[in-house]
């Protein structure tokens, strides 16, 4: 018995002392990454404002978990997107599995949550560029139309599906700035332009 004792102990050191030395060479990044999603969720989380608590841990390790997929696929597809970017078919194959990522994340929420709070979800991974960016535009041309209003907000939700399963800030961002020339090109087919819109801006002004 006492020998069985002290190969038991022995295999917990040695694993023991393996793991921290399996540790030393992850545990920086590692721990530098997971305190990055785990201060996005936490932000979430706090929008979302849960009062069951075992609905907050379930959502929680849906969001994580979401993180972690769309970090293990760009780490795995984004030097592939780039080698295949003039073969269209390629592309859409491999863009096939991030897309099946982004709709299982949704099908999760659906559910946990209520629609406007999956909207939340969305923007809160986007940084809220949809709601920044339309008020831009609302403060440019004051004189939009419903219509183009729900056009612009629906061209930003598109853009928005899309961001959040980007690999980076900055690819969000340049999603949205994408989004924003499709935004212009509409505008420009209503005939609305910057310029023509100051002009009538000054013209009713001086009216009034």
């Amino acid at each position: 018995m006492r020998t069985l004792i002290l190969v038991l102990a022995a295999a917990m050191v040695y694993t023991a002392t393996f793991a921290a030395d399996t540790n030393s060479t992850t545990t920086p990044i590692e721990a530098k990454y997971t305190a990055a999603i785990e201060g996005r969720t936490a932000d979430i989380l706090k929008a979302l404002e849960l009062n069951e608590p075992s609905k907050t841990a379930h959502v929680h390790d849906i969001i994580i978990a979401q993180y972690r997929a769309l970090n293990a696929w760009h780490s795995e597809n984004d030097a592939k997107l780039k080698a295949a970017k003039v073969d269209t078919n390629a592309v859409a194959q491999i863009h096939a599995s991030l897309r099946k990522l982004h709709d299982d994340f949704l099908a999760r929420l659906a559910e946990n949550l209520s629609l406007g709070q999956i909207e939340k979800i969305k923007d809160k991974m986007t940084y809220g560029k949809v709601q920044f960016t339309f008020a831009g535009y609302a403060a440019q041309y004051p004189g939009l139309s419903e219509a183009n209003k729900q056009k612009i907000q629906e061209l930003l939700k598109q853009a928005r599906e899309e961001a959040m399963d980007g690999g980076s800030a900055a690819e969000k961002t340049a999603i949205f700035t994408k989004c924003k020339g499709k935004i212009n090109n509409f505008l420009s087919k209503q005939g609305i332009h910057p310029a023509k819109q100051k002009a009538s801006l000054a013209t009713n002004s001086a009216a009034q």
